[in-house]
């Protein structure tokens, strides 16, 4: 379970970042992922995920620019699908998330976010997400912290 020494023998991923059961999750409703286009990719590392987003209608400004919202939405729903992965049975919620946007992508390209790890505790995860165009070159830089705690039982009055 989540914890404050970062091991991956501890997490059960057995040395990757197994996105299929939380895909799975992620598919039982329609959600911001869906909305966005956003698809997860597993990867052989412990500490990584990565996501694939269209820069289409859905995702750009007017100008047919990639919306730096849109961007912003992409990496903290990426480091919840890792802080899932890592945590199963437990409830992530994004409490921070800040960006910056260095180059820009246009209507028509994919981009792609990777988020490493960079604090697993208990209760919080800190991830760096890097999102690059279609070149490798690195359109945003965001920062997601999420706060690990137990599912609600039942929704809020």
């Amino acid at each position: 379970m989540c914890g404050n020494k970062w091991n991956a023998t501890d997490y059960n991923i057995y040395y990757n970042m197994d996105l299929e059961k939380i895909k799975d999750l992620i598919g039982r409703k329609h959600n911001l992922a869906d909305a966005l286009g956003m698809s997860f990719v597993s990867t052989p590392d412990e500490d990584t995920c990565v996501a694939k987003m269209q820069v289409d209608s859905r995702t750009c400004q007017p100008m047919g620019l990639l919306s730096g919202g849109a961007t912003l939405a992409l990496a903290e729903y990426l480091a919840g699908v890792g802080s899932s992965a890592l945590c199963p049975g437990r409830a992530v919620v994004g409490v921070n998330v800040s960006g910056s946007h260095v180059r820009s992508a246009f209507e028509g390209d994919t981009v792609t976010a990777t988020a490493h790890i960079v604090h697993c505790g208990r209760t919080l995860h800190v991830w760096n997400v890097t999102v690059a165009g279609a070149d490798g070159k690195t359109i945003s830089t965001v920062s997601v912290m999420n706060f690990i705690t137990d599912k609600p039982t039942e929704a809020p009055e």
